[in-house]
């Protein structure tokens, strides 16, 4: 894993549904995550919408909305929501690589390198039998 350092450190919010049955769905939310040991910080701001500190070290905002949908809670699902969570998605996923951390839903380096032999050692209809030039003049 990598190392835990300032820049890691992320400040995100998390938007609730108006139409869910229960009014308190981001206080019962802020309440729970407060409880986890990943999580640094989680307050509720208002009835629909929490502020949490975590480490990208540790979870990514993926993972912890995954796991709040899981338990029930109804997240936000409008166009800018949707918009803002791809986004922070695609640049934690980025982070984490960058760091060295470990990626989520990714084979192990020796487990890919074991596949990536067999399927070089398989006779297959995959190879180009042209020369180098040949296969770079188009």
């Amino acid at each position: 894993m990598g190392e835990h350092t300032p820049d890691t450190e992320k400040q995100r919010a998390i938007r609730f549904c108006p139409l869910h049955p229960d009014p308190d769905q981001a206080e019962n939310a802020s309440l729970l995550l407060a409880e986890w040991q990943v999580i640094q910080s989680s307050v509720c701001v208002s009835d629909r919408m929490i502020d949490i500190t975590y480490d990208l070290v540790d979870i990514t905002l993926t993972e912890i909305e995954e796991a709040l949908v899981e338990l029930g809670f109804h997240l936000d699902n409008s166009l800018m929501c949707k918009l803002r969570r791809a986004l922070y998605a695609f640049t934690e996923e980025n982070e984490r690589a960058n760091l060295k951390a470990r990626p989520t839903r990714q084979i192990p380096n020796d487990a890919q390198d074991v596949f990536v032999s067999r399927y070089q050692k398989l006779r297959h209809g995959c190879r180009d039998t042209r020369p180098r030039h040949w296969r770079e003049y188009l």
